[in-house]
């Protein structure tokens, strides 16, 4: 397809930006933290209800994730943080039907705890997390260095990215365009690029509530943005490329420090290995000056079907 006019691009970006400026950054953040605030029902058991209007087909996976460290949470010793968790996507869930969340104790030690989450849609379960939670220690200590990366203000946000590409339809550019809490700037090499490297910076839109627990909840959400396309850099893919399906099946993570998720973080992945349809994808995540506070890990199935000619 034909490379759009500067013309058409700023056509494309201001109709975007117009769209997504539409609701008040307090709002989405209101949202945000409503899809954190789980009702509970009984001992161990919460509840999210369905939403009455939606801009996706499917729950998205961050926010699953994130749920699932609120519920697992509340069950744990207030001095204890969550510091790992492993989680796999087994069905894609519907954001028009309530979620039910079953927290498992499996573990209660001094400093460490564990708990398993199963998250049940219609009587199926959908999603699965297991996270250890522990009291903060003194200990050896060391990290490596963040790469060098150009600063947030230099990177061109994502929808810039969006308008510019000529296989985005303006269709998909509105919905694409809907209000998010998260203000996000990426690099990614254009093309295909024999170096599965990229990197974003993130951050909510608005301030955040002081409480750790949302920063990190708001962190393990953000976390599945973006992470999966890693592997697809060595192949020419991108999500518009036609005929390509893609979803993540795994996610883990593990946090190292404090931070607060209102404040950029730089978002640096990788991928060392895709094959028998399936990639795997890494991601480090910075303060801006240049604390290493997380690490995540995911893998993706790919598929690319053929597409009538």
């Amino acid at each position: 397809m034909d490379k759009l006019t500067d013309e058409q691009v700023e056509r494309r970006l201001s109709e975007a930006l117009a769209h997504r400026a539409s609701v008040p950054a307090e709002k989405l953040i209101r949202g945000l933290l409503r899809t954190l605030d789980l009702t509970a029902d009984a001992a161990d058991e919460f509840t999210f209800p369905a939403l009455e209007s939606t801009a996706r087909e499917r729950i998205f996976g961050g926010q699953v994730i994130a749920q699932a460290i609120v519920a697992a949470d509340r069950t744990v010793d207030e001095e204890k943080k969550i510091h790992s968790l492993h989680s796999y996507f087994l069905r894609a869930g519907d954001e028009t039907k309530p979620l039910h969340f079953r927290v498992h104790r499996d573990f209660d030690g001094r400093s460490i705890s564990n708990r398993r989450v199963v998250v049940r849609q219609d009587d199926k379960v959908i999603f699965n997390l297991t996270a250890s939670f522990q009291k903060p220690a003194e200990g050896l200590s060391h990290q490596i260095a963040m790469p060098d990366v150009l600063p947030p203000e230099q990177c061109p946000s994502a929808m810039e990215q969006i308008a510019r590409n000529p296989l985005v339809s303006d269709e998909q550019i509105e919905r694409m365009s809907m209000p998010r809490p998260f203000d996000v700037r990426s690099f990614r090499p254009e093309g295909k690029s024999a170096t599965a490297r990229q990197y974003q910076w993130f951050r909510t839109i608005a301030p955040l509530p002081d409480d750790p627990l949302i920063h990190r909840a708001t962190l393990a959400f953000a976390s599945d943005m973006g992470l999966l396309s890693t592997s697809m850099i060595p192949h020419g893919l991108h999500w518009t490329t036609p005929g390509l399906f893609s979803t993540s099946l795994d996610h883990a993570m593990w946090f190292h420090d404090d931070f607060r998720a209102d404040q950029w973080i730089c978002y640096v992945m990788d991928s060392d290995w895709t094959g028998h349809a399936r990639g795997l994808n890494r991601g480090s995540l910075y303060t801006q000056d240049g604390v290493l506070v997380a690490s995540a890990v995911q893998e993706g199935m790919m598929r690319v079907m053929p597409t009538d000619p």
